[in-house]
């Protein structure tokens, strides 16, 4: 601020991560935006969040404060999908963990707060995914929108500059919050809905149905589990004497507006997601019907006396405008602070291009959707091959390899619905699950001519494709897997069929095998008219929501007939909102309309079975082969328990047996011990210790089993 003759900053933004300078890291774009606009933004990064001392670094904003937690949700970064700590943060030099708090937008929040009384502006993907009651996987219940827990004025979703601009201006004009409470792309708590705007039911939307006892979607339940705090008791009461909010029926005689203009949907208030899980699922579903920017109402849910009142998503942007926000002058460094330290993340993504924006295949375990959105925003050629010569020209160590091409994932270059008024009234979920939709425009020779361009640079000797090939819309196009497998595979391509059973498949909104086998036959035979040796590594993950032990079982089999032995596998993370956590938390199917007829899907909870299912994805590993065997026997499967070509785990080795035996005699010997101490002929009417066992207890279950000493002395107690 000092050499830039700043006197203060306008903009203040605090985030999770270290700063990089690099179009792949949400803060340097949001910085360099805003920066275009005219403002003077200052960052503060991985503030010390025990005081507010770090957050009056930079002194006190002009306009407002923005927070995000970084590029990764706080508690996932933090946190295993077995709720296990992490050690490490893969955007915190020298990959240390523990550099943000948990939960960081709201402990962020609460400090800007408490350092000045500004505005403070939420963002970023960990707001995105908690814009309205949401279920918390780590706290194992129904979380309020985190608007009101971190107390924030405004909160923005989904790649937000459009949004930002327009709000930075309105505050610089003089404006307030309370006067930009319908810009597109935010949400704010409201004590009603927005004057002029018409409301409408969910259940009027799309039906719950008949549901036991026959209630009101929108009356207060009790339930017995989750109303025992005295706060929870509270929240209830409260939410029993606000009043209703009044449905007005459209009764505009003078203009014709579409059915979605000024509408809105009342969804059920948070007590009652939080108390039925019907209610929770339906909602869901709504929220996810509710994503196109075209034809999307807002939404409002009652929290108490007061609503979240959450706008229509912010339209995409269009190609020149993408153009202008990656064509701004980023270092593409991380700050000079930082000296030598490594920073993994910036690592892996240096030399790495993103192409395009959003996601229209509509994966129910993935978040893109809820965030980014289905609409396919695309940079022109030439942004793409000025950012490939900056990289050339900037990144220190540029060895003349781009790692890749792509982002959500690498083939939707360009793709968009070829029918401008389906895909600004499309409320469908995906566009290519359960089929390919006939209005999606699968020509993907954008692409490759991009492919052929990148390679054309002077400098750059090798572009590789790093990010997730959608191998059902490659198939459309084989002249796209001719180019990706002749010239931009490093040895292996990795994709994502991520089960192999129906069941499963369907639940995640992903296509059968059929159509994976079909991709296999074009790669493997570009790979031999190009004369290379390339491989396939498919990922997959385990314990979804809708899996079965036989869907896994199944897996294992077909993994161990094609001799995959996969080294990392990725247990279901229920992240907030996403349509597989709805399944996980409610055992209801938001992919259709929810009621209490609707099909019950079963989800592996539990440590013990989630275990389960990731050891048979890695049934080659000794490790878990008793876990495997017991399971087997368990599921009447004992015939693949052995040393033939079909068996999936060998019987018990020698040593193992050896072992088992050795464990089981001491286990009995102890046990029996112990019981015969405990007669009358042994001193139990005298009240004396049997001689043998004097100093020593009972072998434990839960004693490690290699444990160098199996009798554990006694500790006597002090004399008075």
């Amino acid at each position: 601020m000092d050499q830039l003759g700043w006197d203060s900053c306008d903009i203040i933004i605090v985030t999770g991560d270290a700063y990089v300078d690099h179009p792949s890291f949400g803060m340097a774009v949001i910085g360099r935006t805003l920066e275009a606009q005219g403002f003077r933004v200052g960052i503060i990064s991985q503030p010390n969040w025990h005081s507010k001392d770090d957050f009056m670094q930079l002194g006190e904003p002009n306009l407002f404060f923005g927070v995000t937690a970084g590029n990764m949700d706080s508690m996932i970064n933090r946190y295993t999908a077995d709720r296990k700590l992490r050690h490490d943060d893969a955007y915190t030099p020298n990959n240390e963990g523990g550099k943000r708090p948990d939960r960081a937008v709201t402990v962020y929040t609460q400090r800007c707060k408490e350092a000045y009384k500004k505005p403070v502006v939420i963002g970023g993907i960990e707001a995105s995914l908690r814009r309205i009651a949401h279920y918390d996987y780590w706290s194992d219940k129904v979380r309020r929108s985190v608007l009101f827990d971190s107390k924030a004025d405004m909160l923005m979703f989904g790649n937000a500059e459009r949004p930002l601009i327009e709000m930075a201006h309105r505050f610089a004009s003089g404006e307030t919050i309370e006067q930009m409470q319908d810009i597109r792309g935010t949400a704010v708590i409201r004590k009603e809905a927005l004057p002029g705007w018409q409301g409408v039911n969910s259940t009027h939307v799309d039906t719950i149905g008949k549901i036991e006892p026959i209630i009101s979607p929108y009356e207060m339940i009790e339930d017995k589990c989750a109303l025992q705090s005295e706060e929870d008791k509270k929240a209830a009461e409260d939410a029993e004497k606000a009043k209703p909010v009044v449905i007005q029926p459209f009764t505009s005689k003078t203009k014709r507006r579409k059915p979605w203009e000024k509408t809105y949907v009342l969804l059920p208030p948070y007590d009652v997601v939080r108390a039925e899980k019907t209610h929770y699922a339906h909602t869901s579903r709504i929220l996810h019907q509710e994503t196109n920017p075209g034809c999307a109402r807002a939404l409002a849910q009652r929290h108490g006396d007061r609503l979240v009142w959450i706008n229509p998503p912010a339209f995409p942007l269009e190609t020149e405008e993408m153009d202008a926000v990656f064509d701004l002058p980023y270092a593409r460094v991380p700050h000079p602070s930082y000296g030598k330290a490594k920073i993994p993340a910036y690592d892996m993504i240096k030399t790495s291009v993103n192409i395009m924006r959003g996601c229209f295949g509509g994966c129910t375990f993935c978040s893109i959707t809820e965030h980014e959105g289905r609409v396919i925003q695309s940079r022109s050629e030439e942004s793409i091959i000025r950012e490939i010569e900056e990289i050339r020209d900037k990144v220190p160590g540029f060895t003349g390899v781009i790692s890749d091409l792509g982002g959500p994932t690498a083939n939707m270059y360009k793709l968009r619905c070829k029918s401008p008024k389906a895909e600004q009234t499309c409320r469908r979920l995906s566009c290519v699950w359960p089929d390919i939709c006939g209005h999606l425009d699968t020509d993907q020779t954008p692409t490759v001519d991009l492919y052929r361009k990148a390679r054309e640079v002077e400098g750059v000797k090798k572009v590789l494709i790093a990010s997730g090939v959608r191998y059902d819309l490659a198939i459309e196009d084989p002249n796209y897997v001719k180019e990706l497998v002749t010239h931009h595979v490093g040895g292996y391509l990795k994709i994502a069929p991520e089960h192999t059973e129906k069941g499963p498949l369907d639940k995640m909104m992903k296509p059968g095998m059929g159509t994976y086998d079909r991709f296999k036959e074009l790669f493997d035979k570009y790979t031999k008219e190009a004369g290379k040796e390339q491989f396939l590594i498919p990922y997959f993950i385990s314990a979804h929501p809708g899996t079965e032990d036989e869907d896994m079982l199944n897996l294992a089999l077909w993994l161990k007939e094609r001799n995959f032995k996969l080294d990392q596998v990725q247990n279901f993370y229920p992240s907030p909102m996403a349509n597989a956590t709805t399944m996980y938390h409610t055992n209801k199917n938001p992919i259709h309309k929810v009621n209490h007829k609707s099909e019950v899907v079963e989800v592996p909870k539990g440590e013990i079975h989630r275990r389960l299912h990731r050891a048979l994805l890695r049934y080659h590993d000794p490790a878990n082969w008793p876990l495997i065997r017991k399971a087997l026997k368990e599921m009447g499967k004992g015939h693949l328990i052995g040393n033939g070509p079909k068996c999936l785990v060998p019987f018990e080795s020698r040593n193992e047996l050896k072992g088992s035996q050795q464990r089981e005699y001491a286990k009995r010997s102890v046990n029996k011990a112990y019981a015969k101490g405990k007669g009358k002929k042994q001193g139990a009417d005298s009240g004396k210790t049997p001689k043998h066992q004097q100093g020593l207890t009972r072998f434990s279950d839960n004693q490690p089993h290699n444990s160098p000493q199996t009798w554990k002395p006694k500790k006597k107690k002090a004399s008075k």
